[in-house]
């Protein structure tokens, strides 16, 4: 206990003796524990975030798409699915045969500009029955939703989002009643829906614009659809769905145009996606660790020649070959320790600020990975410096000038 007591003291007075060597050895530990833990933070958000919007959408549902979009538990090259067919309403209607189906939604969807009086923004129309404020758990908070009746009369209102509104508006209550122009069409905004967020990478919901699909037909002249959503009655009644829908979808259209894709399999693909992405931003930010370790090997053979007079001196005392590599051993494991302390503590502060705005947060594998990081850093690079004061003759090091 006393010999690791005086190794701590000495490594901790060689430290205050040299300040600034202290501060830059250390700065390549923190920068890359920093970036590492940054890193990792985002990507929990990221993760974190998909899933409350997945959660936000309403329950049961499954999307039949064109072309085959998940393979081995991800995205397939589906580059040309969308290419591929379209579906159009026969299909809907014989979809909506399905006893076990709540409700079946068409859905088009496109990048459009939309103008207001004196604004014009990009929003993404999306074409659909009166069942996708219900499937994708919408609320209203200003106006009415469109109804069934406003698609058979395609009638020429729309359902904005709340960001959309303030762009175009300067209001969200203002804009009820008031007209906006998509691709050369007038039409009438009767609603907004409640703020769900989007954006970070994925669609801006709060951009969208909600039209009757029949209205929309005027700019889908088509007359098809990117996908159909289905929602169940019961969760028990999916596989049965699926089933039955890649029957009645196999009288028009090959096993390999479509994908019948549920809600969890989808968000399982999108995770495996950023679980990939994250990896390898993590590796490459742990580079700056590796170039930080090489720093502190560097300084350590830079303090073992400062000290050889020292070292042959202790050594003439009594001290073993094994004290002296614990004594610069343990010197290259605290600076690797303050570095990785450091990092987290600002990476701590950081995501503390960034959470205002962005789900980021630090768990504790990343703790314990950083520490431990920076420790084995510590060792790996400290052992050469270590053994090479260990390997000193005490006459040649009393003798070294």
């Amino acid at each position: 206990m006393n010999f690791f007591a005086f190794i701590l003291k000495s490594a901790f007075f060689d430290f205050s003796r040299n300040k600034g060597r202290t501060f830059l050895t250390s700065l390549g530990i923190l920068i890359g524990v920093l970036s590492v833990v940054l890193l990792t933070a985002f990507g929990l958000g990221l993760r974190a975030y998909i899933e409350k919007q997945f959660e936000n959408l309403g329950s049961n549902l499954v999307r039949v798409v064109p072309g085959q979009v998940l393979s081995g538990g991800g995205f397939s090259n589906a580059s040309s699915a969308f290419m591929s067919i379209k579906f159009e309403e026969d299909d809907v209607r014989n979809l909506e045969r399905i006893r076990e189906l709540k409700m079946t939604v068409p859905v088009y969807s496109r990048t459009v500009t939309a103008t207001s009086l004196n604004e014009k923004k990009s929003a993404t129309l999306y074409a659909s029955s009166e069942g996708i404020f219900i499937a994708l758990n919408l609320e209203n908070e200003y106006g009415k939703f469109f109804t069934a009746s406003d698609v058979e009369k395609r009638s020429k209102v729309v359902v904005i989002g709340p960001k959309l509104a303030d762009n175009l508006f300067l209001s969200r209550r203002k804009a009820i009643g008031e007209s906006i122009k998509i691709e050369g069409q007038k039409y009438t905004v009767i609603g907004v829906v409640k703020s769900i967020g989007g954006g970070f990478g994925g669609p801006d919901f709060d951009t969208f614009v909600y039209m009757p699909y029949r209205t929309a037909y005027t700019i889908n002249t088509d007359k098809t659809f990117m996908a159909i959503i289905l929602q169940a009655k019961t969760e028990e009644d999916i596989p049965t769905i699926k089933r039955k829908v890649e029957q009645i979808l196999l009288k028009s259209y090959e096993k390999e145009d479509f994908s019948i894709i549920e809600q969890e399999e989808l968000l399982s693909a999108i995770n495996s996606i950023f679980s990939i992405i994250n990896t390898v931003l993590v590796a490459i930010a742990a580079i700056s660790l590796l170039v930080g370790g090489i720093g502190i090997m560097n300084i350590m053979y830079v303090t073992v020649t400062e000290r050889i007079r020292e070292i042959g001196i202790r050594r003439a005392l009594g001290a073993r070959r094994s004290d002296i590599l614990w004594q610069f051993l343990t010197q290259s494991v605290i600076l690797s320790l303050i570095g990785g302390a450091a990092g987290l503590l600002l990476s701590a502060i950081i995501v503390l600020f960034i959470s205002r705005y962005f789900p980021a947060y630090i768990d504790l594998q990343s703790v314990i990975l950083a520490l431990g990081v920076s420790s084995g850093i510590g060792i790996i690079f400290g052992v050469f410096p270590a053994k090479k004061a260990a390997d000193l003759s005490p006459i040649e090091a009393i003798r070294y000038e």
